[in-house]
């Protein structure tokens, strides 16, 4: 068992299911999934950087993504139905809990100028969501390797019915937010 799943069965559940005077320990909330999302951008022509794209993304996640490809044609963006324009990986069970680790203790404590997260982007269901705008600042990427450096979007998928719920939970596992809403 990883050393955050351990944390969240013996001290963030208990916590959890007092706080929000649950009577049965099935309906804490509990982290679902971990969907990591990185656009192309300039590298949608050549695919050579969209290797690098999906190795990087790889390297971050510990999992092998798969391309998203345009649904649309949308003439503005020169862009055409089936091309690549992103990178995605779903995680789950112990690689979520990993990342998830290394994203809190390594990851964000290197972000420049920071000064935490914002607890204002949930979307109403108990799923939180943030981006991030230099994807080296995870330790598994070599900096003089990396061509461009590129943002991704994170979102945290939660079992939880409402912000509230999922707020606490992700309190519970040492995410920075900014303030103390509550």
């Amino acid at each position: 068992m990883t050393r955050l799943k351990e944390h969240y069965e013996t001290t963030i559940k208990p916590a959890l299911m007092k706080e929000l005077a649950y009577k049965n320990p099935f309906q804490v909330p509990r982290l679902e999934k971990i969907i990591i999302n990185m656009g192309l951008g300039s590298a949608m022509q050549d695919n050579r950087k969209a290797q690098t794209v999906l190795e990087e993304l790889a390297l971050i996640a510990g999992q092998k993504p798969v391309l998203t490809k345009a649904k649309k044609s949308v003439a503005q963006f020169k862009l055409r139905e089936g091309m690549n324009v992103g990178v995605k990986v779903t995680l789950r069970q112990a690689r979520m809990f990993e990342f998830l680790d290394r994203l809190v203790t390594i990851a964000m404590p290197r972000i420049r100028d920071f000064r935490g997260i914002s607890p204002k982007s949930f979307d109403g269901r108990g799923n939180y969501s943030l981006g991030i705008k230099e994807h080296i600042i995870f330790p598994e990427i070599n900096y003089d390797k990396v061509d461009a450096i590129r943002g991704m979007d994170i979102t945290l998928v939660t079992t939880a019915k409402t912000d509230q719920e999922a707020l606490a939970l992700l309190k519970g596992f040492n995410l920075p937010f900014t303030g103390q809403q509550q």
